[in-house]
C-alpha cells in the first residue's frame, strides 16, 4: 500500500507543478487554447495519442472486444495506429494547420463558420459538440472504480472527485500547454505501463505460446463453433471486427478534441516527426491494450461477464499481480483518463465560449473575459461529468454508458466528411455540411432511443457510428453537386493559404 500511495502522490505532484509552471502561456485566447501555435512534434504527438486512448479503451473496450474477438482484437489497435493516427496526420495535419491559421479559427465550429461563411453552421456545430461531448467526458471515469477498489479499497466517489479536481487545477492554470506537457508525461507512463502489464499477464499464463495454446482450446458455441476461433487471424466475427476498426480509427478524423491538436503544430518538420511518433505510440498503447484483452477468456473462471459486465475482465486479469505492478496499472489508467478528460473539457469550454457565447449572447467579450469564461466553464464541465459519473455508478443507469458510444459516432458522423472535404474540395457547399450535421447526429440519436427501427447489424452503436461516418463521405459530395456552388470569393480566399510561396533547400525540391 505504501508503494502504491507513493506512486500516486508523486504523480499528482508532477501534474500540479506542470500546471503552475505553464501559467505564463495561458494569458490570452491563442495561448490558452492553442499554446500559441508553437507546440513541437513530441508534445503534439503525445497529446494526440493520450487524448485518443482513455480508460474506456484500456478497461472497457479492450475487455469487451478481446472477449468477443480474441487476439484478433489486436487489429483494432493497429487500425487505430495506421488509420486513426498515421493517415490522419498525413491527410489532415498540414492542411488543418494552414487553413485554421489562415481563417484565424481556434475551434472546429469556428472553422466551419469561417470556411463556409455561415454563422449558423458555427452555432450548429457548437451545439452538437456541447451535447455529445458531455456524456463522453462522463464515461472516462468508467472502469476506474474496479481498479481503485482492487488497489486501494477506497470509494469510487473519492476516486472520481480526486481525479477530476486535479485535472481541473492544471488545465485551468496552464491551459493547452499544461495539458500538452502533462499528456507527454502521462504518455510515457502509458507506454511503459502497458508493456509491463502485457508481459506480466503472459508470464502468469506460462508465456506467449502457452497462453495462445490455452486460448485456442476455448469454446463458446454462442459465438462460434469453429475450433481455435479466438486465436485465428480475423477472429470469430470478421465483419463486426471491421466495424469496430472503422469507428475507432476513422472516427478520430472528425472528433473536435483530436483535430484541434493539428491547429497548434509549430512547423512542417514537426508534422512529419509527429506523424511517426503518434503512430508508434498507438501501436504500443492501443495494440498492447487490445492484445492484452484478447486473452480475457483465459480468466473466465474469475469473472462473470453476464453479471459484472465487460469492465470486470481486465481487473480480473490484473488482480494477482504484485503490488508494484498494480500501482503502475492504476497510474496508467489514471494517466489515460486524465489526459483525455483535459482534452475534452478544453474542447468543450473553448467551443462554448468562442462559438456560442462570444458575439451571440455576450457582446464585446475581450480576450481577458474570454479566457476567464473558458476557465470557469472547464470547472463547470468537469463538475457535470463528475455528477453524471456518480449517478451512473450509484444507480446503475446503463443508458449513460451507452450514450458514450453514441457520442463518438454522432460527433464523427456529423463532422468528419465536411471537415475533410472542406480542407480539400472547393465545391463543398453549405447545404452539404448541414446535411452531414443533421444526418450524423440524427442517426445516432435515433439509434440511442429507437434501435429496433434499424437492421440487426446497425442496432449496435458501434456499427451505426461507422455507417454514419461512411455515409457522410458519400452524402457531402452528392449534395454539393446538386446545390448551388459556394461563392467564389469565399472559397478562393480560404484556399489562398495553400498557394503561398515558401523557400526550401534544394534537398527538399529539385526546383523547375
Amino acid at each position: 500500500m505504501a508503494i502504491k500511495l507513493a506512486l500516486l502522490v508523486v504523480f499528482f505532484a508532477i501534474m500540479l507543478a506542470v500546471g503552475v509552471h505553464c501559467r505564463r502561456h495561458a494569458t490570452d485566447v491563442n495561448g490558452f487554447v492553442l499554446g500559441g501555435r508553437s507546440v513541437g512534434a513530441w508534445l503534439t504527438a503525445f497529446a494526440y495519442g493520450t487524448s485518443y486512448f482513455s480508460a474506456v479503451i484500456f478497461v472497457g473496450y479492450a475487455g469487451q472486444f478481446g472477449w468477443r474477438f480474441g487476439v484478433a482484437s489486436t487489429w483494432i489497435g493497429l487500425g487505430n495506429a495506421f488509420l486513426g493516427s498515421l493517415l490522419a496526420w498525413v491527410v489532415l495535419g498540414r492542411r488543418t494547420r494552414l487553413m485554421s491559421q489562415h481563417l484565424d479559427s481556434a475551434t472546429m465550429p469556428e472553422f466551419f463558420g469561417k470556411r463556409f461563411g455561415s454563422k449558423g453552421l458555427k452555432i450548429g456545430a457548437s451545439v452538437i459538440v456541447f451535447i455529445f461531448l458531455i456524456p463522453y467526458t462522463a464515461s472516462l471515469y468508467n472502469g476506474l472504480s474496479r481498479l481503485f477498489g482492487m488497489a486501494f479499497n477506497i470509494d469510487y466517489t473519492v476516486c472520481i472527485v480526486l481525479m477530476a479536481a486535479l485535472t481541473c487545477v492544471y488545465v485551468v492554470a496552464g491551459g493547452y500547454m499544461a495539458t500538452a506537457i502533462n499528456d507527454f508525461i502521462q504518455g510515457l507512463i502509458m507506454l511503459g505501463g502497458i508493456v509491463v502489464v502485457v508481459l506480466a499477464v503472459l508470464n502468469e499464463n506460462g508465456g506467449f505460446m502457452a497462453a495462445m495454446d490455452a486460448l485456442a482450446r476455448v469454446e463458446d458455441a454462442s459465438v462460434t463453433t469453429t475450433p481455435g476461433a479466438f486465436t485465428s487471424f480475423f477472429g470469430p466475427k470478421p465483419l463486426e471486427l471491421m466495424g469496430v476498426v472503422i469507428l475507432t480509427s476513422l472516427g478520430t478524423w472528425g472528433l473536435p478534441q483530436m483535430v484541434q491538436k493539428f491547429y497548434a503544430i509549430r512547423s512542417e518538420k514537426a508534422i512529419h516527426k509527429g506523424a511517426v511518433i503518434s503512430t508508434l505510440f498507438a501501436v504500443v498503447v492501443a495494440g498492447g491494450c487490445y492484445f492484452l484483452g484478447g486473452f480475457g477468456r483465459l480468466y473466465a473462471g474469475r469473472v462473470d461477464v453476464a453479471a459484472d459486465g465487460y469492465d470486470a475482465i481486465i481487473p480480473a486479469m490484473l488482480e494477482n499481480l504484485s503490488p508494484l505492478l498494480i500501482g503502475i496499472v492504476v497510474i496508467l489508467v489514471l494517466s489515460a483518463s486524465m489526459s483525455t478528460l483535459s482534452s475534452l473539457v478544453m474542447a468543450s469550454s473553448s467551443t462554448l465560449t468562442l462559438d456560442l457565447l462570444k458575439d451571440n449572447i455576450v457582446k464585446d467579450m475581450d480576450e481577458k473575459k474570454q479566457v476567464l469564461t473558458m476557465r470557469g466553464l472547464i470547472v463547470v464541465f468537469i463538475a457535470i461529468s463528475v455528477v453524471i459519473a456518480i449517478v451512473q455508478h450509484t444507480s446503475n443507469i446503463t443508458f449513460i454508458a451507452q450514450l458514450m458510444g453514441v457520442s463518438w459516432g454522432a460527433l464523427a458522423g456529423a463532422f468528419l466528411a465536411p471537415f475533410l472535404y472542406g480542407l480539400y474540395w472547393k465545391r463543398t457547399t453549405r447545404a452539404a455540411v448541414w446535411v452531414s450535421f443533421v444526418f450524423g447526429a440524427g442517426v445516432m440519436t435515433l439509434n440511442l432511443f429507437c434501435p429496433a427501427i434499424f437492421p440487426a447489424l446497425l442496432q449496435s452503436p458501434i456499427n451505426c457510428g461507422a455507417f454514419a461516418m461512411l455515409s457522410g463521405l458519400v452524402l457531402v459530395p452528392l449534395v454539393s453537386l446538386v446545390t448551388p456552388r459556394p461563392e467564389r470569393e469565399l472559397t478562393e480566399g480560404a484556399f489562398a493559404c495553400y498557394e503561398a510561396k515558401v523557400v526550401v533547400p534544394v534537398k527538399r525540391s529539385l526546383g523547375d
